[in-house]
């Protein structure tokens, strides 16, 4: 299936999130304010961390590894076996670490004493987490779009109206609860879609843990450990540092406009997992690369181009219709922010090409190092800029961060079939 229609297809699956994701903002920002909007950034933070702890991290190697041996069944069942088995056990190990921390997770995430009780919830919902994620990855990498664009709608509703609901009844309680445990409750979605496709059979995900294929899901394991650990935590220091600076309501501001741009590159990110991480790992040929890359760019640089300057010049409206008056000081940030978005969406186009071709030193390493230089201007500009300059540090950052794709991209050359 070809960009255009994979895009087309999974368009009718975004277009479901964007408007639950819309709806549910909206309840969140209502029922919590700016300051309760700080809140469930850092908790969403600190699950993304624990998420990806307990298995999320091997989501990228379980899809490319699926793809890249399409026609050997052999080979994806012991992919698929030997990750099942590490992922039971890594959400265990963590579900039992959240258990007897919760209460020290709560004040030093939160900086609230009364919210343990969040964590635990967390921790007892992570093994169907895992589960759920390691049966999308396999279904991502058989492409199956309908069934993981089906799985992906029914669990946006599912999301909508369980952390809608309890946000309405328990308000920020509520919120931090639903958030907690609505991941969990996709798996009987995602299960039920995955049982009616021809090929798969619930025996096929066990069996012993293959040697031979261990080694490469480490490999991306590392790299999605990379990620799960310095890019929430980028987050949750900059958001802090704000926090420090101004008060909670200012960290609230800057979470609000990064959700903005989640809602509207939801549709860009999701596409390139579903289409281009797949295809990227079947290309042997670095001419054939480099035609994939430049059609992707034809069509998606113009689409975060057109979809940012929209945004910019309705920002009062999208404000007043996402959040409330309340929200209104974060009109400030826009400029920046979607300056950043349009740069972030032309260095991950490149960024892709070390998942799929496996190259785990390059991505740790500039991993580490843009997150660390997202902080650390996120410090300087917000010393000289005030709150816009956590906007202005998000720009230059990805500037830098497509720079260096660009350089990664060419060593390649010498590397692979011309």
């Amino acid at each position: 299936m070809g960009l255009i229609k994979t895009s087309l297809y999974n368009g009718i699956a975004v277009s479901v999130k964007i408007a639950t994701a819309i709806l549910l903002n909206k309840i969140l920002a209502s029922y919590v304010g700016p300051a309760g909007y700080a809140v469930l950034g850092q908790f969403q933070n600190g699950l993304a961390l624990t998420l990806s702890l307990a298995g999320g991290i091997l989501a990228a190697g379980i899809t490319k590894g699926t793809a890249e041996h399409f026609g050997n069944e052999i080979w994806q069942r012991a992919i698929w076996q030997t990750a099942v088995k590490l992922v039971l056990a890594a959400s265990v190990i963590m579900s039992c670490a959240i258990l007897f921390t919760a209460p020290w997770l709560s004040l030093a995430l939160l900086n609230r004493t009364d919210m343990g009780s969040i964590f635990i919830w967390a921790a007892l919902a992570l093994p169907a987490i895992g589960a759920n994620n390691v049966l999308l990855a396999i279904v991502n990498g058989k492409k199956e779009t309908g069934a993981y664009v089906t799985a992906n709608i029914l669990g946006s509703f599912i999301t909508l109206f369980v952390v809608g609901y309890f946000t309405y009844v328990w308000g920020l309680y509520g919120a931090l609860l639903g958030l907690a445990i609505s991941p969990a409750i996709l798996l009987l979605g995602s299960g039920a879609i995955v049982s009616r496709l021809d090929w798969f059979n619930t025996r096929l995900l066990w069996g012993p843990l293959h040697k031979n294929v261990l080694k490469e899901l480490l490999g991306y394991g590392l790299m999605g450990l990379t990620s799960a650990l310095i890019v929430p935590l980028s987050h949750i220091l900059i958001r802090n540092h704000l926090y420090q600076s101004f008060d909670l309501s200012a960290a609230g501001y800057w979470q609000a406009s990064w959700k903005i741009s989640e809602i509207y590159l939801m549709i860009v990110i999701s596409t390139l997992s579903v289409y281009y991480l797949p295809r990227l790992a079947e290309i042997k040929k670095y001419s054939e690369l480099k035609k994939e890359i430049l059609s992707v760019y034809i069509i998606v640089l113009p689409i975060v181009i057109v979809g940012a300057l929209l945004i910019y010049n309705l920002r009062d409206f999208i404000i007043a219709t996402l959040f409330s008056k309340e929200f209104l000081p974060m009109r400030e940030l826009f400029f920046w922010q979607l300056t950043g978005d349009v740069l972030k969406i032309g260095s991950w186009v490149l960024s892709f090409i070390m998942v799929a071709r496996a190259m785990f030193s390059f991505f740790i390493i500039t991993e580490i190092i843009f997150s660390l230089s997202f902080y650390l201007l996120s410090i300087l500009f917000v010393k000289h800029q005030g709150i816009e300059g956590v906007s202005i540090a998000y720009a230059i950052n990805y500037f830098f961060y497509w720079i260096s794709m660009i350089f990664i991209f060419f060593r390649l050359k010498s590397s692979m079939d011309k």
